[in-house]
Formats: structure tokens, sequence, C-alpha cells
């Protein structure tokens, strides 16, 4: 089958850090990643499945990895050589299967953990204690693991507790959209948004636009502030849910103006209520610890990495800076509704009801991965949100079992 795979390289790693300096997503031509022909994966074990992706998304956190940026805190619960990709829609890989979309997290049930980890026990991968071990390599998803494969490929395997079926009804673009829809269900749930809150989103990508559209659905904030770079993204902020859409630099004064607060320097003296860094970087950390309130939350949505900032603001306010990782089940339920249901439950109504289909900006087939990951690097200068990659012409490949 044809894949993508990355492979350990310091030097090549190395280099891509220096030429994505020229911008996100450059990295890709001195990166160690590759296009071949490889076997199949074989399946781990009981209840695993194959699955033919159709369309695999291109992420910030690939980019980072492409971009010789990821932190070496990922060095243990990742296994090389990978196959990147984690946003996959795809079939299952036998008669009657259907389309399915993978949570991508590898929690205990797939590692074959016995007893599982506490919060897999109640369904909660995402906060798996167990993504080094078990029957499989160190993986914390399905495309950072060697035995899985993953979605950058014409084939992979995933467990049936990864796997989620797609209506009818849904496209292959609103369906490749689940996955990072659900980081935003996720997120925007964990944020603690009150009734009238005041609410700023950081980065209008891919995932800042996902979580404007999952707190306009499920959340009740009071006026909705988004940071939006460029022209395209200021018009799909506002469509999605944004009440105030402004250039990041005027952000800081749009919530000046809207909490009435007064500036001290940098540091507002009141501030938004919540703030969802969608960025990720030290100073998008810094921006959203300035326009927060004292005893405000600020949630980490975009993967971070090593960052030098100034963490003064967040002992004398008493501000509340927390991660939002991945999903699993939800206790706040959203909207009111009762139990905890599945991240992705709510995720697939998230896509239909925002038409979150319309991210899908560009499709590439696997052999122009140089101009994919570049163009996803640039996708809001060029006006673009998702890219992706079609795999729906590929030959169905072809494994021991299915030969014989």
């Amino acid at each position: 089958m044809k894949a993508l795979v990355f492979e350990r390289s310091l030097p090549r790693y190395a280099a891509a850090r220096v030429v994505s300096s020229l911008g996100s997503g450059r990295g890709v031509s001195v990166a160690p990643l590759r296009l071949t022909d490889l076997d199949p994966p074989t399946l781990p074990g009981p209840g695993w499945r194959r699955v033919r992706p159709r369309l695999a998304g291109i992420c910030g956190s690939d980019l980072t990895t492409l971009d010789g940026r990821s932190s070496r805190y990922f060095e243990p619960i990742v296994s090389m050589p990978f196959v990147p990709g984690h946003e996959v829609v795809g079939d299952i890989d036998d008669d009657g299967g259907g389309r399915v979309v993978i949570e991508p997290v590898l929690g205990c049930l797939a590692r074959g953990v016995e007893p599982p980890c506490p919060a897999c026990a109640v369904g909660d991968t995402g906060g798996c204690e167990r993504v080094a071990f078990g029957h499989i390599k160190a993986g914390l998803q399905t495309g950072y693991c060697a035995d899985t494969g993953g979605g950058w490929s014409d084939g992979l395997v995933a467990h049936a507790s990864q796997l989620h079926p797609v209506p009818d009804g849904l496209s292959d673009e609103a369906a490749v959209m689940v996955e990072p829809a659900a980081c935003a269900v996720h997120a925007a749930l964990a944020a603690g948004v009150t009734e009238g809150s005041n609410v700023v989103v950081l980065g209008a990508g891919t995932l800042g636009l996902c979580t404007i559209a999952a707190l306009r659905q499920l959340a009740l904030p009071g006026t909705l502030v988004a940071g939006a770079k460029h022209p395209a993204q200021r018009r799909l902020a506002s469509a999605l849910g944004a009440d105030l859409v402004v250039d990041p630099p005027e952000v800081p004064r749009a919530v000046r103006r809207l909490t009435r607060s007064l500036a001290a320097g940098a540091q507002l003296t009141g501030g938004a209520d919540v703030v969802l860094d969608c960025v990720g970087s030290a100073d998008s950390i810094e921006d959203a610890m300035s326009i927060v309130r004292p005893r405000g939350r600020v949630m980490l949505v975009g993967m971070p990495g090593t960052a030098r900032l100034d963490l003064t603001p967040l002992w004398h306010r008493e501000i509340s800076l927390t991660g939002a990782y991945a999903y699993g089940r939800e206790t706040a339920g959203g909207n009111g509704r009762p139990g905890a249901p599945r991240t992705f439950e709510l995720a697939f109504e998230l896509v239909v009801q925002a038409g979150l289909e319309r991210l899908v900006s560009a499709r590439y087939p696997l052999d122009r991965f140089h101009e994919a990951v570049e163009h996803a690097g640039a996708a809001g200068r060029r006006g673009a949100t998702k890219v992706v990659f079609d795999l729906r012409d590929q030959p169905r490949w072809r494994t021991a079992e299915t030969a014989r």
C-alpha cells in the first residue's frame, strides 16, 4: 500500500526546524517524511478492524511535527516510524463494513490493558494513563503509533472502540471534520462558560473556528469575541457565531471596551471571563492572560510547545490556566443534556448544525504531499481552512487475508 512515513532522523528534523522559520509547513521539504510502499499493518488482536481512508486531514500538530517544532515531551509516548494522520473518515475493509470516523486516542480498550485505568473505565479515553503500554507500541493516538498506521495512507487498523459509523446523509467532507469538531466540543464544555459570560477565542484556523461554533451551539456566552487575522477567517468566524470579530492586535481594545476595563500597560484591570487560546504560542498565551479578568479562566486549546513566558499575572490575578486535550465523555452534557455523552456524539451534531464541511478548502492526492502540507501551513493567508488528503480513487490494498 502507499503511505507517507515519518522516520527518526535528527539531522533532517533539525533542518526542518530551520526551513520552517520561512513559514509554517515549509519544513516538509526537508523533513523525514517520504512516500513509499508498505505492507499493510497487521491486526494486533481481537476487536481490531482494517480501515481504508477516504479523506484525512492535515492539522496543526502534524505541521508542528513536520516543521521540527514538536515538544520532546512526546518522545516516550510515540513510536517510529509512524504514518501520520488522525483526522480520518474511511471504510471498514470488509463486506458491509460501512463508513466510519476514527476516534484516534489509543486507550486501554485498544491496548488490551486490564483492568483499564480509571479514565478509560468510564469511557474518558482522553485521560488514558496507558498510552505507552499494552500489546501495541507507544502512541498517544492513531497517526503517532508504529503499529496502527495512520490516515495518510491507503490503509490503517483501528480498534472497534475507536470507530463511529457515519450516517448515510453525511458527506465525506463533513465527516472528516468530526475529529477537530470533537476537540472543540471538549474545550467549549470544559471552559466553564456560564450564561452571559464574555468569552474570547484567539485564533481562527480550523480549531478556532470549530471552537467558535461549539461555544455558540453548546454554551450560552453573552458576547463572543474572536481574533482572526485573515479576511476569510473573519467571515467564517462571524458566520459560525462570533458576535465581534477583530484583527488579533485589536482584541485587547475590544475586550477593554466590552468589559469597561482600564489598561495598565499591556494588562487590563478587568477582562473577559473566559479566553480560549486556539494558537498555542508563547505570545498567544501571554495575550490571553493579559485580557482575562482576575480569577478568570484561560483554556489552551491549540497545542503549545516549549514556551518562555512571564507567569506573574497567573499568580497575581489568580487566573486558571487549563489545557483541553482530545475528547472522551462530557459530564457537562452540552445544552443541558443529561448523562455523559461521548464527545464524538456531540461533534457529529455540531458538524451538521454548523455546516462545518464548508471548512474543507482543498484536497490533494498523497503524491502531492509537499504542496498539501505547504498549503495547510499557509491556509489562512491563502483563504483556506482545512486541507485534506483525498484517497478515494486509490486501489483496494491487499493483505495476506484478502489474498487468500
